[in-house]
């Protein structure tokens, strides 16, 4: 069940990371925070990326098989990266409409599916 909650918390946490990385893009496209100052889109970043950290904190603790979970450290990680770009692709699709998708994304993609295999061959 740890495995379950992991995959859950690394999912929420990306969903944070990538609002707080890329949400001040948006809305500064739809000209919200098209004069706030950096230091200002800063702070609103690190406000959502809080949240972020109290989803990756608890997924690698209840994860990392130190602690009883069932993943090594690189197999959380490559997990995290697989998720982080798969959420990554699922909010740019629906926040930028005009960011498209090449068979060069596709892929990489692949190759990165290719990786969380490999992590967790015996």
């Amino acid at each position: 069940m740890n495995g379950v909650y992991t995959i859950l918390l690394l999912v929420l946490s990306n969903v944070f990371m990538t609002l707080a990385w890329y949400g001040h893009l948006k809305l500064q496209q739809t000209g919200t925070s098209a004069n706030w100052p950096l230091f200002v889109v800063i702070i609103f970043s690190w406000g959502i990326a809080f949240f972020e950290y109290c989803c990756q904190v608890p997924a690698n603790r209840i994860g990392f098989i130190g602690n009883g979970g069932p993943f090594s450290l690189v197999q959380l990680k490559v997990v995290q990266e697989c998720i982080s770009l798969t959420v990554f692709v699922i909010i740019a699709d629906l926040m930028f409409q005009g960011e498209h998708l090449h068979w060069n994304h596709a892929l990489a993609f692949l190759f990165i599916i290719i990786a969380v295999y490999l992590v967790f061959m015996k």
